[in-house]
């Protein structure tokens, strides 16, 4: 899974095709949608006429609660919708009435062995309906896609995570962050950057894949520009001492 990639959330018609667009010229391969979204069609648009070989782009999209019971119908959708054969990436975009729903998951492991996703995780998920998961199938989620900042640090549940194979991926990473915050802004400052890039780029160092959204063109391409600099180990520090966990 690429570091860094394109979400999607509350982008819809033209304006989602747009974005998808210009963050694919921008360089980013990782491009994040669901089926709630309602903008499959314009991403799978997007990466065909991005003139980009499918195997080039890392595709993830979600199966909302409500298509328990009805896995392989929902993917099929999603399919024909982003007009590829398979996703790198499929979730669960939420528990299931707050609950782990371990038949679902298994219904995504049948997914997952017939080639219609590479691989398959879960979103917005406790570390105790994980372990349920793992209880009943023996089979842990690659990906727990989650809100993650500054602010929304935990090194417990990262390391918590990391013990169980399960790779925690960040999104929301600017909503939940005080821009105008002193340590980020001075960091900010010291490397000719913006608050955002280092947020994202504290992400990445971290090992933290991070989606990042914005309609934009100045942004975009500002989010994704994250690999000319690096944040010294004190800095690092002093951004995990923002967190509020």
């Amino acid at each position: 899974m690429p570091s860094v990639g394109f979400g999607t959330w509350q982008l819809q018609g033209d304006s989602a095709y747009q974005a998808v667009r210009l963050a694919l010229e921008a360089g980013y391969r990782h491009i994040d949608t669901a089926t709630m979204y309602g903008n499959e069609d314009e991403v799978g648009r997007a990466l065909r006429d991005s003139g980009l070989d499918r195997s080039e782009v890392f595709v993830t999209t979600k199966a909302p609660p409500s298509s328990a019971g009805r896995e392989r119908e929902t993917i099929a959708a999603s399919l024909r919708a982003l007009g590829v054969d398979y996703v790198d990436l499929w979730l669960v975009h939420w528990p299931p009435a707050g609950r782990a729903a371990p038949p679902m998951w298994q219904e995504f492991l049948t997914v997952r062995d017939k080639g219609m996703a590479r691989a398959i995780g879960v979103s917005n998920y406790r570390t105790d309906q994980i372990d349920e998961l793992i209880k009943v199938t023996g089979v842990a989620p690659a990906v727990n896609q989650i809100p993650w900042s500054p602010a929304q640090h935990d090194p417990g549940r990262l390391a918590d995570s990391r013990d169980r194979g399960v790779l925690i991926e960040g999104y929301s990473p600017l909503r939940g962050t005080h821009l105008r915050d002193r340590v980020l802004v001075e960091i900010a400052e010291a490397h000719q950057v913006t608050v955002p890039q280092v947020v994202l780029r504290w992400h990445v160092q971290h090992g933290i894949p991070v989606i990042p959204k914005s309609a934009q063109a100045d942004r975009i391409r500002e989010n994704f520009d994250l690999f000319d600099f690096s944040l010294t180990d004190q800095e690092m520090s002093r951004v995990d001492g923002l967190s509020t966990e």
